[in-house]
């Protein structure tokens, strides 16, 4: 995730992707995201929230879903005590 400030331009999730994948995803499909670190996840649960087509599954960040698999990295992580975070956007659905 570019742990350091000045390398934050270099993350993957920042509005023009977004903006690109929200535009080719059908409405109703979903955009997961899964992280251990805690900045990134506040930054992705930013820039999901301002993009106009998306909308949020959860009141912020979404409990991990039975079908995404524990990591071996995750299950370290979280035996050490660190948190992960899932965020879960839909494409919004256009009233018909």
């Amino acid at each position: 995730p570019w742990h350091k400030a000045r390398h934050n331009k270099r993350r993957l999730i920042q509005a023009p992707f977004v903006a690109l994948l929200a535009g080719k995803l059908k409405p109703g499909g979903y955009i997961h995201v899964a992280t251990d670190w805690e900045d990134y996840a506040m930054q992705v649960l930013k820039v999901l929230n301002e993009d106009a087509l998306l909308e949020n599954t959860a009141a912020d960040y979404a409990p991990r879903p039975a079908y995404r698999p524990l990591t071996k990295f995750e299950q370290r992580g979280l035996r050490l005590g660190h948190g992960v975070w899932d965020l879960l956007f839909r494409r919004k659905i256009p009233p018909a």
